[in-house]
């Protein structure tokens, strides 16, 4: 008998299928967006329903149902975090990405351990506390360089600041791998697979590179998992294929893992393709999104997944992250840069993709603010083991909030008092104190005033 957990579960003409029906009626739609509302999740066939909604004042309407479910299940906090590019040396040869091996417009890099340490000091330093490590597919950087990157970045300090959680974006690798990795105690694991369609993935990844194998990265996380890793992040790059199509892959591969691990991806992650040094095929996207079609995508996956995390990058402008946080999004990066050593230096090296959004963390955190937006830094479910099923146990019947809402005031606190500028701490300060006040369990409230008076009076790191 065959493994389930490394079985082929994209079929590609089912999904296309599904996409080919005629736009459906109000009734339908309004069928749909009723059971939505109850937070439950929605099958594939409901997806591919909303999928097909074209009508402006329809999609309205899917919209504010996810406006809906996001702040019944994360209210007004937004998870902050930073990329830590460590290099931009690569095998492949992806035609839509600036580390592609036969690019020769950008300078190479693999940043050593000092220079790690030197780029985890500087987000210290401006705030951070969750740091995305990522990186091209290089000899250069296999397994036992990253783990050694891992702890180069929990062991850096700036006064009695550290980083409380790594989550990492890496190469498939074996199952023995990942459990090195899991040793290392990371967050996330997260792969993309850029475009589930295997027609148009044999176009982009030219053979004869690591990447060109479809299933061996479709079944990434499959491994990732059998390997001891609780949360792992799904993710396309939309502009390679049919958007459409890619969003009822992705609700395919959560339920995959979902039926074979008894649980789901914890995040989701949404870039479109950007223009990229020495990269022709983003000069033309072969299938571009809209801001229309993407604010319908983010709307349609927080209803469909309502429990899963949403990341939105600063490939986007500011702009349309700060409308977008209201309908699905529920983590974004902020002083992002994509080429390795750019933090601690002037210029750093080869970026990746241009950035959208050029707004400093404390800039971000004050559009937050102004939005009516509580900053959170938060690791407590990680670190008290609040991951995997143990999550989702929580996050589904909406107990997950009892937490997830006072640490996120928590490390806000912290930010203001040790980083803030000083509009931002002044503003910061007056809705950390509304949001306190506004909490309705009163026991809660005094454990959330009674933390947030010791911060005050120099402790750190205090969670739920």
């Amino acid at each position: 008998m065959s493994d389930k957990r490394f079985e082929n579960y994209i079929n590609r003409d089912k999904l296309y299928g599904l996409l080919d029906r005629g736009t459906p009626s109000e009734a339908e739609l309004n069928n749909v967006l009723n059971k939505a509302k109850k937070l439950k999740g929605l099958s594939l066939e409901d997806v591919a329903l909303l999928l097909r909604i074209t009508d402006k004042a329809n999609i309205h309407k899917i919209m504010e149902v996810a406006k809906y479910a996001k702040e019944e299940i994360y209210g007004k906090r937004l998870v902050l975090f930073a990329p830590i590019y460590t290099g931009n040396v690569c095998v492949n040869n992806c035609l839509y990405c600036a580390f592609r091996r036969d690019n020769k417009e950008i300078v190479r890099k693999v940043l050593d351990m000092s220079e790690i340490r030197r780029e985890t000091e500087s987000l210290l330093k401006e705030g951070h506390k969750r740091i995305l490590l990522i990186c091209g597919e290089s000899p250069q950087n296999g397994i036992d360089y990253i783990c050694q990157a891992i702890r180069t970045t929990y062991a850096a300090r700036y006064k009695n600041h550290s980083i409380r959680r790594i989550n990492v974006e890496l190469a498939p690798m074996s199952v023995e791998d990942f459990r090195k990795l899991k040793a290392e105690h990371i967050g996330t694991y997260v792969c993309f697979q850029e475009t589930y369609d295997p027609v148009a993935y044999k176009i982009y990844h030219p053979a004869g590179t690591p990447k060109a194998d479809y299933e061996n990265r479709l079944l990434v996380m499959d491994r990732a998992m059998a390997g001891g890793i609780d949360d792992v992040g799904l993710g396309v790059l939309f502009g390679l294929a049919d958007y459409r199509f890619e969003i009822l892959a992705i609700m395919e591969h959560a339920a995959h893992l979902e039926k074979v691990f008894g649980c789901g991806p914890h995040t989701v992650s949404f870039p479109r393709i950007e223009p990229a040094q020495g990269v022709a095929l983003t000069e033309k996207v072969p299938h571009p999104v809209s801001d229309d079609d993407f604010k319908k995508i983010i709307a349609i996956i927080r209803i469909a997944m309502p429990y899963t995390g949403i990341i939105l990058s600063t490939r986007e402008n500011d702009a349309i992250r700060n409308e977008l946080i209201n309908y699905g999004v529920s983590q974004i990066s902020a002083g992002s840069r994509t080429n390795p050593g750019a933090y601690s230096e002037e210029k750093g090296t080869g970026s990746q993709f241009s950035l959208g959004d050029h707004r400093s963390l404390d800039e971000v955190i004050s559009d937050m603010i102004d939005g009516g937006f509580i900053p959170s830094f938060c690791t407590g479910c990680y670190r008290k083991g609040r991951v995997g099923n143990d999550f989702m146990d929580l996050a589904k019947p909406g107990l997950i909030k009892q937490y997830c809402m006072p640490n996120g005031l928590f490390t806000f606190e912290e930010y203001l008092l040790d980083f803030a500028a000083e509009n931002t701490r002044k503003k910061g300060f007056e809705l950390l104190h509304k949001m306190t006040t506004d909490i309705p369990d009163c026991q809660l409230k005094t454990t959330v005033q009674t933390t947030l008076q010791k911060i005050e009076n120099g402790e750190r790191d205090l969670y739920l």
